[in-house]
């Protein structure tokens, strides 16, 4: 997301909290502090709303911790702070993937809402909230949060296999495009080979003329020696482009140039090269012997081009098994620079340095190329034998892999592709879905359970507190009917099915006269407010004394 379109979102969102805290302050009357009850909310508000998207999990305790202190409120614990934690609760399950984190926050909350009440010995009512409403403020709303992630991220998902498989199939055309120019090059080489042959032909025809001089019949022998290179070179590249699957690419290939033929023609040249080999020629294979005559060829031809005055020294060590090729040529005369030939050159089939480098590269050899003491370096180092044949894929565009068929366990291979998906294979598009599926359904299951689990626990607590505090209601009109000095059996009618067994501690101190028993009664049913309690006193049966004890310590006389 964009940085302002972050800060507009979180700027709404505290806008919207800001309100309902200004409204949870103007309903709470004259009483409410404008410091405490305002201007601390809003600016803990303007911290965890954007610390939500970096440490979700500490701005739901900057909240709830503005609940715990709710606690502290003589008149009722609630307040518009919770709303603030369902919402950050909510965004602590829509951004954090993990689960175990996160419950840790949501009980670490609920353990010092508890220790809050049990601190400020509070009364009933203050554990009913602790036990119903702020946990339900906290779970629930992370559960939702959870499980629209778990479909934003199965959508996500989704639309990420839709665009793979479209580069899948871009690359299925691609592959096709290949194919046509690899058929393309095939009939050049039909008709430039036919071409090119009656070329050689008719300059073998014309070196048998008897009016032709020495030097003549020797210059056409080498321009037929030379037409023939190219006809075999043209060849040689269309049978690699068309190496069936599971051969060694360029391994039917004649060899009948070895490297010191080579090299004797181009000191035959006049070209100025020194060469030597170290160690026992070994046994290579066809593609790793034409690797070796590719890379003195190129790196021959780059000197030649770039340097064409300085002298060449090659050196071909053949060790345990691996042969390295070293080829240097000194800094060219003048002031042309040393660089290596990148473009075509002759004989390497126009790719250069490049082409070498894929080669050496597919042989499981390596290349290094450089300038060295003023000029330049190829060192090829191939092994004498590959261990496996080379995949036609690496030599060759990457063939997309294969896509489910309609037949559970089935595969299908994309058009073109020389290898087949074993059936036992699970694509790797249908193991990630399945993956973000099962996701979303433990998800979903624990949005049931967890709700489930929490009211196992809290559930019948809450109840049975709930229970208590309804049957121990005494309303003011039945109050004002009870009579001074009548026994407790006529008064029955009157009087509630139980007593509050949870007078607070300033209810508890108001002396009682001698002699009698007292018993308190709750003068509203509101569980979530503070109210005036009644209190009778009985003389054995008969009633002695009722007062009114005001819910707030403050206001007793």
């Amino acid at each position: 997301m964009p940085p302002a379109r972050r800060v507009c979102g979180d700027a709404a969102l505290w806008g919207v909290l800001a309100a309902a805290t200004g409204y949870g302050f103007r309903d709470a009357g004259a009483s409410a502090s404008p410091v405490w009850d305002l201007g601390l909310p809003l600016a803990v508000l303007a911290v965890a709303v954007p610390l939500s998207r970096r440490r979700p999990g500490t701005a739901v305790v900057l909240v709830n911790g503005l609940c715990a202190l709710g606690m502290a409120d003589p008149a009722t614990p609630a307040n518009a702070q919770v709303l603030s934690l369902a919402a950050l609760s909510c965004l602590l399950g829509a951004r954090v993937a993990a689960a175990r984190r996160p419950l840790l926050v949501l009980s670490g909350c609920l353990a010092l809402d508890l220790v809050t009440c049990a601190v400020l010995r509070t009364q009933a009512v203050w554990w009913f909230y602790a036990l119903t409403v702020l946990p339900a403020a906290l779970l629930l709303p992370w559960l939702a949060g959870r499980h629209r992630r778990g479909r934003r991220e199965l959508v996500r998902e989704g639309w990420r296999l839709a665009r793979s498989l479209e580069e899948r199939q871009h690359l299925v055309a691609e592959r096709a495009r290949l194919t046509e120019r690899a058929d393309i090059a095939a009939d050049m080489h039909d008709s430039l080979g036919h071409v090119l042959s009656l070329v050689a032909l008719r300059a073998g025809a014309l070196e048998l003329s008897p009016d032709l001089t020495e030097r003549d019949r020797a210059d056409l022998a080498d321009l037929r020696g030379t037409i023939a290179d190219a006809v075999e070179q043209l060849r040689e590249t269309v049978a690699v482009l068309h190496d069936p699957a599971g051969t060694e690419p360029g391994a039917g290939l004649p060899l009948t140039d070895t490297v010191e033929d080579l090299l004797a023609r181009a000191v035959a040249s006049g070209v100025p090269v020194r060469w030597e080999r170290r160690g026992a020629m070994p046994v290579l294979s066809p593609l790793v012997q034409r690797g070796l005559y590719r890379a003195v060829q190129e790196a021959l031809t780059n000197a030649v081009k770039h340097a064409p005055d300085g002298e060449i020294r090659v050196r071909i060590s053949h060790e345990t098994d691996r042969t390295r090729v070293n080829v240097v040529n000194t800094a060219p005369s003048g002031d042309r620079p040393v660089c290596a030939a990148e473009g075509p050159t002759i004989g390497a089939g126009g790719r250069g340095l490049t082409g070498l480098r894929e080669r050496v590269t597919v042989l499981g050899g390596s290349l290094w190329t450089g300038p060295y003491q003023g000029g330049f370096r190829v060192t090829a180092v191939l092994p004498h034998q590959v261990a496996a044949s080379p995949d036609t894929a690496a030599s060759r565009p990457e063939a997309p892999p294969a896509f489910r068929g309609s037949r559970p366990g089935a595969a299908y291979s994309a058009p073109g592709t020389d290898t087949a998906t074993p059936e036992s294979a699970t694509p790797e598009s249908v193991t990630r879905l399945a993956s973000v599926r099962n996701a979303a359904r433990r998800r979903s299951v624990a949005a049931f359970v967890a709700p489930a689990v929490a009211a196992a626990f809290f559930v019948p607590a809450a109840v049975y507190l709930a229970w208590q505090l309804t049957t121990s209601v005494l309303p003011p009109s039945r109050f004002d009917e009870l009579t001074l000095g009548r026994p407790r059996a006529e008064l029955a009618a009157l009087l509630p099915d139980n007593a509050y067994p949870y007078p607070p501690d300033h209810a508890r101190s108001i002396p009682q006269p001698r002699g009698t028993r007292c018993e308190f009664y709750r003068s509203g049913r509101d569980l979530l407010t503070e109210v005036d309690l009644y209190r009778l006193c009985w003389s054995g049966n008969t009633l002695a004394t009722k007062d009114t004890v005001p819910a707030s310590r403050r206001t007793v006389p």
